[in-house]
C-alpha cells in the first residue's frame, strides 16, 4: 500500500536531494509500484508502537522529504493510480501536474482521526481548487474519484485504467524536449508568484523571463524556429539525450486493487 514509513521518508528526501543536484534530469514522474495504491499515507503500523516524543521526532523526516519534494527545480508530473490519500494525496499536490487514472481515489482524511493534513494538504488543495472546495474535503475527511477530481481540478488529466504512467512519460517527454532554462524559471515563476498580489507576482515572471531571455537557450531557440530545425539547447550539448521516457521514481507496493478504503494506512502528513 505504499505507507509512508521513516525508511521510505529518508529515501524519498535523499532521493530528492539527488536529483535537485542533476542537471541532466529534467523532469521527473512520481509513480508507484503495485496495482492498489499510488500511496495511503503514514505507516500507522509503525505509529501504533511510538510515544509522543517520538511521533515529534519522526516529524522533521516528512518535512524533510515533502520538503525536497515541493522545492525540485525539475518540473514533477504525479503518475496516480488506485488510492492517494492523506499523506499521499499530499505527495500529488506537491507535484506540478497530476495524472489520475480511473482507479485513483483521492482524500485527505486525517480529521477522521484526530489529526489534521501536515505535509501541504491544508495549503497545496486550497492553492489547487480554491478554499471552499478544499475546505468540503479537508474538513470532512471524504474520498473522491477520478471522475471528480478531474472535475474541481485536483486531477489536471484523467486517462483511462493502467494508462497513468505512459499519459505522464508523454507529458515528460514533451516538457524535456524544451528549453531547460525556460522550463525551470517558468516553473520557479509559477511556484514564486502564486502567494504573491498581483504586483509582486508579475516582478517574479520579469526575473524568469531576463533569466530565459538572457540565455544562449533562447539565441537558439530563435535561431532554430528561423531556420526551421529542432532546437539543441546549449545546456544539453555534452549531456546524454532524453530516450524512451523520463525517469521515474517509484515506491514498493503490495496486494492487489479493492474499492474498499485501506483500514491500516489512511493518514498522511503528520
Amino acid at each position: 500500500m505504499n505507507a509512508l514509513s521513516t525508511t521510505m521518508l529518508t529515501a524519498l528526501a535523499d532521493a530528492c536531494a539527488g536529483v535537485a543536484a542533476d542537471r541532466e534530469v529534467r523532469v521527473v514522474v512520481l509513480a508507484a509500484a503495485g496495482e492498489r495504491a499510488f500511496c495511503v499515507g503514514a505507516d500507522l503500523k509503525e505509529r501504533a508502537a511510538m510515544s509522543d516524543s517520538q511521533l515529534l521526532a519522526q516529524r522533521p523526516a516528512f518535512r524533510a522529504a515533502f520538503g525536497g519534494l515541493l522545492g525540485l527545480p525539475q518540473p514533477v508530473i504525479a503518475a496516480v493510480h488506485g488510492f492517494a490519500l492523506g499523506g499521499g494525496c499530499e505527495l500529488a499536490l506537491s507535484c506540478d501536474v497530476i495524472v489520475a487514472d480511473d482507479t485513483a481515489v483521492f482524500g485527505l482524511p486525517e480529521a477522521t482521526v484526530g489529526l489534521v493534513p501536515g505535509c501541504g494538504g491544508t495549503q497545496l488543495l486550497a492553492r489547487r481548487i480554491g478554499p471552499g472546495r478544499a475546505a468540503d474535503l479537508v474538513l470532512s475527511g471524504r474520498k473522491v474519484s477520478a471522475a471528480e477530481a478531474e472535475r474541481i481540478g485536483l486531477a489536471d488529466r484523467r486517462v483511462t485504467d493502467g494508462a497513468a504512467v505512459d499519459c505522464a512519460l508523454g507529458l515528460a517527454r514533451q516538457i524535456a524536449a524544451n528549453s531547460p532554462v525556460a522550463v525551470r524559471a517558468a516553473k520557479r515563476a509559477m511556484r514564486l508568484g502564486s502567494g504573491l498580489g498581483l504586483a509582486a507576482a508579475l516582478e517574479v515572471e520579469d526575473a524568469a523571463w531576463r533569466t530565459a531571455a538572457m540565455s544562449d537557450d533562447r539565441r537558439e531557440g530563435i535561431a532554430a524556429f528561423v531556420a526551421k530545425r529542432p532546437p539543441v539547447w546549449p545546456e544539453l550539448i555534452s549531456m546524454p539525450q532524453p530516450g524512451g521516457h523520463c525517469p521515474t521514481r517509484e515506491t514498493p507496493d503490495q496486494e492487489t486493487p479493492d474499492q474498499e478504503t485501506p483500514d491500516q494506512e489512511t493518514e498522511a502528513s503528520q
